[in-house]
Order: structure tokens, then sequence, then C-alpha cells
């Protein structure tokens, strides 16, 4: 989503002593950490935890599972073929891959994830109180453009806390529809799934996008019969095309069943069973249900109409590049301003917005440089543009694309599905894009991303020597590729 530039402001500074920040994810704590470094008087107002949903609901936890899914499924899928067998009381078993996978506690699985979700928050706490921060716990809301008030849980204001500068970082919290209203045992939402004690003995996951395709994945590598219903062509509409093209074949390979255009116009509890009804009229049943339709901004009651802070239609509080609302002296950072749904974009956007308000130096956000990740396995790493702008611009973009099936590393670690591909700006070389499929394709996609921040060229990129063997040899490979493409 593109930022909101409706805001008319000069390069104004706010002469800030005091700080108020509502709501206390990535995008709330890191801004109190660099405000207080700057000598700032901070508090912060948080009703559920340190660490927001980020932390206690949804990063941190959903990645936990994944990992914990990812691990089983390539013990399960990649044994045999690596030689792996195991062994009952001296004996060769017939089924040796199965044999060979552990069975899952899911119970025990979701008590680890939540024990390291309240750990992480219990951290950052303690990080900020070092730094001097004040935390208050409860529900912040704009009284003035200069205080806020903690709601109680009647709806009562207690305390006020004046401030030069407010910075609204409150996230966002799952879409719900009006015909499938969680019920948090066989209807759930992302945020709902950690009470869980059995692994689900047939999931339906309704929304093949970023969320729906990670936890049907983590789901069927823990042992769930899975039913991923897509209202689009593919899984992953809004990611590259052959990288969605390959999850969506690992998917199926693996057993899930994926139903594309396949829109859901109900779901619906029934005893011990879950009914999803598609617009077509053909119907899905199940023991779950998992809604991945989405998420709204949480800015309902935060008093912004009344103090004047502009919205769009959305729900989210228009900001500029500095993450100014139309309000001075008030701020938003994260997934309530709509720019993208990153944690790492919340968290720039409030040290964006403490550095304006205090007159340190800032870099107005770029969101052209911002790499993504999407935690299926293989994983998907993104940064720059897309093929869709490749394509739109084709005289101007030159690319390529290397399958991991040739490369060594690949070979020895049994990766069969990925490849590298990279984007180059015709006439200057430069690194402009790239896309990562791969195990760990977070962890590749950094040196493209900075060579997209920084304006590298591909033969800057081929020049600098990898590791033999290692996947980062396909990045620098596809370097030369490009430059051998220009001639």
């Amino acid at each position: 989503m593109a930022l909101n530039v409706g805001i008319a402001w000069k390069d104004e500074r706010v002469s800030s002593d005091s700080v108020v920040i509502v709501g206390g994810g990535p995008g709330g704590y890191e801004a109190a950490l660099v405000a207080a470094a700057l000598g700032a008087n901070v508090d912060i107002v948080e009703s559920d935890g340190m660490g927001g949903a980020a932390v206690l609901t949804d990063c941190v936890p959903s990645k936990a599972l994944v990992a914990t899914g990812g691990y089983l499924g390539r013990v399960g899928d990649g044994a045999a073929r690596m030689g792996v067998r195991h062994h009952v009381e001296g004996a060769q078993t017939d089924d040796p891959v199965q044999d060979l996978v552990p069975r899952v506690d899911l119970g025990a699985v979701n008590d680890r994830i939540m024990a390291v979700a309240q750990a992480q928050s219990h951290d950052i706490r303690q990080g900020l109180e070092r730094a001097g921060v004040t935390v208050h716990s409860g529900r912040g809301r704009l009284l003035d453009e200069r205080t806020v008030g903690i709601v109680g849980a009647r709806g009562e204001v207690g305390e006020r806390l004046s401030a030069d500068m407010i910075l609204l970082a409150t996230g966002a919290s799952p879409r719900v529809l009006p015909t499938a209203q969680p019920d948090g045992a066989r209807i759930l939402t992302w945020q709902q799934v950690w009470a869980l004690r059995e692994v689900p003995r047939r999931l339906i996951v309704v929304g093949s996008g970023v969320t729906g395709a990670e936890f049907a994945q983590a789901y069927l590598h823990l042992g769930s019969e899975v039913v991923l219903v897509s209202s689009r062509d593919r899984v992953l509409p809004g990611e590259d095309p052959d990288a969605a093209e390959v999850i969506e074949d690992v998917f199926r390979r693996r057993g899930m069943e994926v139903l594309n255009r396949s829109r859901a116009e109900s779901v619906e509890r029934h005893g011990e069973e879950v009914e999803v009804r598609l617009v077509d009229g053909r119907t899905v049943t199940g023991s779950h249900a998992l809604l991945a339709v989405g998420s709204v901004p949480q800015t309902q009651g935060l008093g912004l109409a009344e103090v004047g802070v502009a919205t769009a239609d959305s729900g989210h509080i228009s900001v500029d590049r500095v993450s100014r609302t139309s309000v001075r002296g008030i701020y938003a950072a994260g997934d309530c301003t709509g720019v993208l749904p990153l944690a790492s974009v919340a968290a720039t956007q409030g040290r964006i917005a403490v550095a304006h308000a205090l007159g340190d130096t800032v870099h107005p956000l770029s969101i052209q440089g911002i790499s993504a990740n999407i935690f299926t396995d293989p994983e998907i790493a993104t940064v720059g543009i897309t093929a869709a702008d490749a394509d739109a611009d084709a005289d101007n973009v030159r690319s390529v694309m290397m399958p991991l099936a040739t490369n060594a590393r690949a070979k020895m670690d049994n990766i069969g599905e990925g490849f590298v591909k990279l984007f180059a700006r015709s006439g200057s070389n430069a690194v402009i894009g790239g896309v990562v499929v791969a195990p760990r394709a977070s962890e590749l996609i950094f040196p493209i991303a900075l060579a997209v921040q920084q304006q590298l060229t591909v033969d800057q990129m081929a020049g600098t020597i990898t590791v033999y063997p290692s996947l980062s040899g396909s990045l620098a490979e596809a370097a030369r590729r490009l430059h051998a493409v220009d001639g």
C-alpha cells in the first residue's frame, strides 16, 4: 500500500521533551527506546503486553510453529532420499520415513511457543524499563492534541498523560466475516490457535495469502489433513508468480488439497465439525477452520475523529514518509497505518517518527529497499521491484532466474525446489530487485537487499567471491548471467 501523501506539513520539528506512545508492538517499543536514548521522557501504554500482537500472538508464535512444522516436514520429505533409515531392534522397517517422523504433542508445542512469546515480551519490558521508559498497562485514547488518557475496563478514563509528541502504534487484528464468526474452539483466527491441545484432524484454511499459506503448510507438516480455500487462480496471489507456482506445487505434492477460484461464503460449526460453504454452492467439511482473510487496523476508540486525525476509508491512519499524521505533533507507525504489514516496517516508522519529532537525523521511509519473507517451506523472500513492475517496464528492466537444482550445495542438502531471480536496470546495470525461493530465503535475500539499497551493479555483485559450495553462489551466478545478457 502506498504512503498517504495528502498531508501538508512544512519541515518543522516538534520541541519534544515528553513522548507518549500508544501501543507496545515493534512500532511502539522501538520508538520508545530511540526516544529515551535521545533524552526524552517516555511513557508507553499497552493493553496486552509488551511486544504487542507481533510478539504475543502473531509473528513470534506463528514463525515458531512454522519452524516446528518445517522440521517435521523436512524429515518426512527428505529422509529416505538422503539415505536415512530408522531401525527397530536391529531390523530395518518397511516404512523408514514414517517410523522416523516423531509424533506431535501439539499441547506441548503450543506451551513452548507461548513460553517463548512471554519470555520475549518480558525481555522487551525489562529493556524499556532499563532505558527509563515508563510502561502503563491499559488502552490509550487521544483526549486532545497533547493528551492521552488511559482507559479502564469499563471505558472510564483514568490517568492522563501530557505529551509534546504522541505516537500511535496500535497495530491490527484479524478480519472476520459476518458469515464466519470464530468461536475459539473449532472456528479460529490465527490468534486463537494457541489454545489447541491436539492437531486438527482435518483443517480448512480459508484464505491463501501469506498467513493462510504459512499456517496451512505448518499444520500439514504437523499431521493435519489440510484443505486450502483460495479465492484466486493460485495461492499467494500477491507474490511473484514463479514463486507462488513453486509453493503451490509443493503444497499439492506433500498432500494438501488446494481449492483455487473457490471463495468462501460462510463458515458454520455443527457439533464437532465445521462446514465451509463456497459461493458456487459446494461445501467443504472438516474438524476445524482457520480464518486467514486479512486484517483490520485497530483504530476504533482512539479518539482520532475528535482530535482531527485523518484516516483512509479502510480505517488506516494517514501518514507521510516521516510518519506524521494530519495533526501536528501526532505520529503513527505500523499496521494501523497500512503502509506495509511488516514488523520491520513498523519498527522503522516508529524510529523515524521520534527522530523527526526530536530533531535527530531523519531518513524518510523508502519501501523500495525493504525485504519481505513468507515462511513457507521453501521460503519466499523478495526485495525491490516485482515481476509485474518488470513486465510493465520491459524495455528498461532485465531479469534472470537461476534454478537451485543446479547448485551443488542444494544437491547436498536435498533441496529440489527453488530459484534465485534478479532484476537489473538496463544501461546502468544497477540491481533493482530480486526473489529467492529456498530454505532460509530470509537470510539469502540480504545480499540482494544490500545491492538494491546501495545501488550496486550486477558486476559488483558478481565480482564478490562467494563460498563454494553455497546457495549464495547462485546469487553471484545470476548476477554474472545478467552481465552476459548485457553483452
